[in-house]
């Protein structure tokens, strides 16, 4: 009995996420993207970081598409019990949309960037999120 119970659980289960999923909202691919990028470094030393900003500099800066741009290296001096500190760069770029974001990673400058520093990344973790405006 139990496991009959079980069987037809989850096949239920699966249904109602899909149905779930497809019921939800889809998100407004034209509103403005931010692109937060967080790097730790393989070498976290202040001159591999600051060799990371200028890279950062050099090639993304001035991608076709981006709203904002701006790049900087940890904050150690922040004292706060939920401040994170597992990262040395953070990336931040605001693209005019979805479609827009698409096209930054695929560009020219975007692709040499990776090329050049993926050796030096320890890890890398991307938060991509929709703004909006005061009232929406």
């Amino acid at each position: 009995m139990k496991a009959t119970l079980i069987r037809w659980s989850v096949p239920a289960l699966v249904t109602l996420c899909v149905l779930g999923a497809n019921a939800m909202p889809a998100q407004d691919a034209g509103k403005p993207l931010a692109h937060m990028v967080f790097f730790t470094l393989k070498d976290r030393s202040e001159e591999s970081r600051q060799r990371f900003v200028d890279s950062c500099h050099k090639y993304l800066a001035d991608i076709e598409g981006s709203t904002y741009f701006s790049v900087g290296t940890i904050a150690e001096d922040v004292e706060e019990p939920v401040s994170v500190k597992d990262f040395d760069v953070a990336l931040h770029v605001v693209l005019r949309d979805k479609a827009t974001k698409e096209a930054y990673l695929v560009h020219p400058q975007h692709e040499r960037f990776v090329e050049e520093n993926r050796p030096h990344f320890a890890q890398v973790r991307v938060f991509d999120s929709y703004l909006t405006e005061p009232g929406e």
